[in-house]
């Protein structure tokens, strides 16, 4: 079993439903994390949450999905953040954020954080995002940087995917520059060809991993969304048929979580991504972006997880 420690911002989370709204929580690396936990992954988060009622409840239900809490630090005067889906009628979702003043953008400025990137840098597997630099101040982006780089110097795998949020950064230069820096301390890269484009015009998948690689990544696997992935050596993994999707918050964070739990059970590369397509498939047919476990889950205790 790999002890796997994520980092970011969980928030509270709206989905909207016929009848008004729905509460529950999420959070780009968040999800990967729970979907690694029922993976049956020894799986950590670190983040900051509040003293508040809605911060007591997501340490209570991330308990019960078998996250260890640990590594979640207590803000005094900060609270969690809160965002809202909504979905049209192809299932593209929408977000509302009400995260600016979120105990998750200090987490690096707490005096316990030292203990915390102790016990993180320990772990066979970091993951974070570029949503987890992104709503960091500089030094705690250095601060995360400097965490990675640990993990991998003491033989830990470093993963990190490449999500874009333009609203989160000061301007695509600094979030290029950020991300560059991120891809250099990682062994596993997970970006996502749309977000590349936008964010630096990159024109290719091929030129995706490529630019990766470059920067020191060897295993880069470009999301394609619907029409699948693109393995480092130019290998194309389609998506197994699905259904029209409900609601598409979360796939890309379920295939992380499929991908990176099946590499840590030595599945070859190619095979962890047929899980990773198995499970953002169920992801998106169901509403949330980290729906209820059901039997349905693709989720095993053995090496692969099957894509029907």
């Amino acid at each position: 079993m790999a002890r796997i420690v994520c980092l970011g911002e969980a928030m509270v989370e709206l989905s909207a439903t016929a009848s008004g709204w729905s509460v529950g929580y999420g959070g780009d690396t968040l999800n990967t994390a729970i979907h690694l936990a029922r993976a049956g992954h020894e799986v950590a988060y670190m983040t900051a949450l509040g003293e508040d009622t809605f911060s007591a409840h997501l340490r209570t239900a991330w308990a019960a999905e078998g996250i260890d809490g640990d590594l979640v630090l207590t803000h005094p005067t900060r609270n969690a953040g809160l965002y809202a889906i909504t979905t049209d009628a192809d299932g593209e979702r929408s977000f509302t954020y009400w995260r600016d003043a979120s105990a998750a953008r200090a987490l690096f400025e707490l005096e316990v954080v030292d203990a915390a990137m102790a016990q993180a840098e320990a772990a066979d597997l970091f993951y974070f995002s570029l949503i987890s630099l992104a709503i960091l101040p500089p030094q705690g982006r250095q601060d995360l940087l400097l965490l990675a780089a640990r993990v991998r110097d003491r033989g830990g795998i470093v993963a990190f995917d490449g999500n874009y949020r333009p609203r989160l950064w000061e301007s695509p230069e600094m979030a290029a520059r950020m991300r560059d820096k991120a891809i250099a301390t990682a062994d596993i890269g997970l970006p996502t060809f749309e977000d590349e484009a936008l964010l630096d015009g990159a024109r290719s998948p091929q030129a995706v991993a490529a630019h990766w690689q470059r920067l020191g990544c060897g295993e880069v696997i470009v999301k394609l969304g619907g029409q699948g992935c693109l393995l480092a050596d130019g290998t194309p993994v389609a998506v197994p048929k699905t259904l029209q999707p409900i609601d598409t918050s979360g796939a890309g964070d379920a295939f992380n979580g499929g991908y990176l739990a099946a590499r840590m059970r030595d599945a070859g590369i190619e095979d962890a991504a047929l899980c990773g397509h198995a499970l953002a498939g169920w992801n998106v047919m169901r509403r949330g972006a980290i729906p209820a476990r059901d039997e349905a889950a693709p989720y095993t205790a053995g090496a692969t997880i099957s894509p029907q």
